[in-house]
């Protein structure tokens, strides 16, 4: 098939994330393949592979593809890692973690973007992916313990029951944790009932709404 983006995608690459320090080779062969821009509506397709996040539909965003970049290397993940991602948005940082995961499990608040994500990921043979509509601050307890659990929304701090649902064996875990405007983006590892946390950027996502985040709008 035609891919006419696939010039932009290797300059985003090499000019995006190479040149600010992602080293992964392996994030970094992934980000040159996923179509980003099929995880838009055609009319931004032109925004696709910029250095910037772009709105998607009830005011979630994509976020910018050095952010997508830094967030699954520090996952630091393996082939047969299981990851659950909270946030699946458009569904494109999910792809990316198809690729580099066993099995990925995410969770989206909104049914409608759950479903068009659901939808195209199927369409591109991301048979190892799983989608549910639910509360992604309070996880998938069913399919717990991960290997690796990736936030792409912000809370004011790491969601209990995300912390809970950490394999003991090693599990990662990175979030946005702040306040509803400004962030910073943390990695948690855990060993054993241990769990010792970093602080790896500064960052902005929008708010992690739920249980274990930030209360919904009135009339939600």
């Amino acid at each position: 098939m035609d891919d006419p983006f696939r010039a932009e995608r290797r300059a985003m690459v090499a000019q995006q994330l190479r040149a600010r320090g992602i080293r992964d080779p392996g994030v970094l062969a992934v980000m040159e393949e996923v179509p980003r821009h099929l995880f838009l509506p055609p009319q931004r397709w032109a925004l696709a592979y910029l250095d910037q996040a772009v709105l998607l539909q009830q005011g979630q965003t994509l976020s910018q593809p050095y952010m997508v970049a830094a967030m699954t290397e520090a996952l630091a993940l393996r082939p047969e890692d299981r990851v659950l991602e909270v946030g699946t948005g458009s569904g494109y940082q999910a792809a990316v973690l198809a690729r580099l995961a066993r099995e990925v499990y995410t969770v989206e608040r909104l049914p409608a973007l759950a479903r068009s994500a659901a939808e195209l990921l199927d369409d591109l043979g991301a048979s190892n992916v799983r989608v549910r509509v639910g509360d992604g601050s309070l996880g998938w307890p069913e399919h717990a313990p991960f290997d690796a659990i990736l936030v792409t929304a912000a809370a004011p701090a790491v969601p209990p029951a995300l912390k809970a649902q950490l394999s003991p064996d090693g599990g990662r875990l990175v979030a946005p944790v702040g306040d509803r405007e400004v962030q910073e983006l943390v990695r948690h590892l855990r060993e054993g009932n241990e769990l010792v946390g970093e602080t790896l950027m500064g960052c902005r996502f929008v708010p992690l709404l739920g249980e274990g985040g930030w209360a919904p709008p009135d009339g939600e």
